[in-house]
């Protein structure tokens, strides 16, 4: 491995790092920051979900200016927004103040998420695409997992701006790292001096609607509404862009590909059975099990730290066999796991909770790497970003849906009331319902998964 290889190795795998690190950390610190600020619970949770909504709102469209510009200009950008924003969060007065620097935030992560697994299959040969991806997806779960232990001492110790302090120190080394390490790399000339900017105000339009509408069907009537007015937003995008000289995402990359079409649905329906998973069981966990949140937390991990284990080794598998074969077996174990997770009970041995868990974990990795794989291996080196992109908003759409799935069924089983006042038996026939729901879901991502074999 070269020393240019390294660096961009290094910076890759710090922003793969760091935003899952940062968001599995602030979900510990949203009592802290509702108390400092004197505001309400609903508001604290827009500074979760402004950065998730602006991420997959700009992601796509960064893509494309990547793809066009230059990866390593946009990458920079992405890596100084988190650096400038990391600091201006620390001297925040207010919480309007924390919710716009966070969106911005989530502006910032849409250009590394077009980017970074960009960069790093443009530094190495085709035939370690496989590994470099899992190695990836690795030290993103690192940060899944990393985030509510060392984030929960940070907060607990210091405070919740401390998170931000690491973080920023964190940033800073991949900022140094992708200016010195990464190559400037303009991809492709323009096909036209005409910049989309219509199709770009559409998708953004009809992401953030329907995203908002999501995460809000359970609280608010005219939230259907607003998924209808979002989903034809997004109608009259795919229109434009079959008819625009230079779109800000080739259609065809749908239309002409059934290998790319179908990977991007598996990894929709795989998120979207799966995400609310630990959030369930963190429930299950600590109203039902009597568990502290502390101890709930140290058992979520079994999921975690499985897939941060396998997801290197199976990018590398994913090199020498086919990466949907994987990828189906991935969705196969996690539907069974789903099954076996509504039939869960009160009494439910905790090492069986354990067991399943790090089981679930195994067929995520099993699943992830090789289907990243699977989706850039279907376009060409100048389309890394937009496809990069895609996917990411692919999987940032399906963990909304998940929990939309969970917050609808909430609110038919158990109206207004409050988890921590359910009874054990509400509880329970609430997850097995969202259990059952998401094998339906993972039995169509595993179907589609599979059809890849003869796109």
């Amino acid at each position: 491995m070269t020393k240019k290889q390294r660096a961009v190795l290094l910076t890759v795998l710090i922003t793969a790092f760091i935003t899952p690190f940062m968001g599995s950390s602030m979900n510990l610190c949203v009592i802290n920051i509702e108390s400092e600020f004197h505001t309400s619970a609903a508001i604290v949770g827009w500074v979760i979900t402004s950065f998730t909504m602006a991420t997959v709102a700009l992601s796509i469209p960064m893509g494309k200016i990547a793809d066009v510009t230059g990866r390593k200009r946009i990458l920079l950008m992405g890596i100084s927004g988190y650096v400038i924003l990391f600091f201006l969060i620390l001297f925040s007065r207010n919480i309007w103040m924390v919710l716009i620097f966070r969106a911005l935030q989530g502006a910032s992560a849409s250009m590394v998420f077009a980017t970074n697994n960009a960069v790093l299959l443009n530094a190495f040969p085709d035939n370690v695409r496989g590994r470099m991806l899992g190695i990836s997806v690795t030290s993103t779960y690192l940060g899944l997992s990393l985030g509510p232990v060392l984030g929960g001492i940070l907060n607990h110790t210091f405070g919740w701006r401390s998170i931000f302090v690491v973080s920023l120190v964190i940033a800073i080394i991949a900022w140094i790292s992708c200016l010195r390490g990464v190559d400037n790399d303009k991809q492709q000339p323009a096909q036209t001096n005409h910049f989309d900017l219509g199709g770009n105000l559409l998708f953004i339009i009809a992401v953030t609607v329907s995203l908002y509408a999501l995460t809000n069907l359970s609280i608010q009537r005219f939230s259907w509404v607003l998924l209808i007015i979002g989903l034809g937003f997004g109608v009259l995008f795919v229109r434009r862009e079959t008819r625009a000289a230079d779109p800000m995402i080739r259609i065809s990359m749908f239309t002409k590909d059934a290998a790319f079409t179908l990977s991007n649905i598996a990894a929709l329906l795989n998120y979207g059975a799966t995400f609310a998973i630990t959030y369930l069981v963190s429930i299950y966990l600590q109203s039902i099990k009597g568990f502290t949140s502390q101890t709930a937390g140290m058992i979520l991990l079994f999921m975690p730290v499985l897939q941060a284990i396998f997801s290197s080794f199976m990018g590398r598998l994913s090199d020498r066999i086919a990466p949907y074969k994987l990828a189906t077996t991935g969705m196969a174990l996690n539907t069974v796991g789903l099954v076996f997770l509504i039939f869960v009970k009160e009494d439910t041995p905790l090492i069986l909770i354990c067991i399943l868990l790090a089981y679930l974990g195994f067929g995520f990795a099993l699943f992830s790497s090789p289907n990243t794989n699977a989706v850039l291996s279907c376009v060409s080196h100048e389309e890394y970003g937009i496809a990069n992109a895609v996917l990411s908003t692919m999987r940032t759409m399906g963990q909304t849906i998940s929990m939309s799935v969970v917050t609808i069924i909430v609110g038919i089983t158990m109206g207004s009331a409050a988890l921590n006042e359910a009874a054990p038996e509400t509880l329970l026939r609430t997850m097995h319902i969202a259990f059952f729901v998401f094998v339906i879901l993972s039995i169509a991502g595993t179907f589609m998964s599979l059809k890849r074999k003869s796109a």
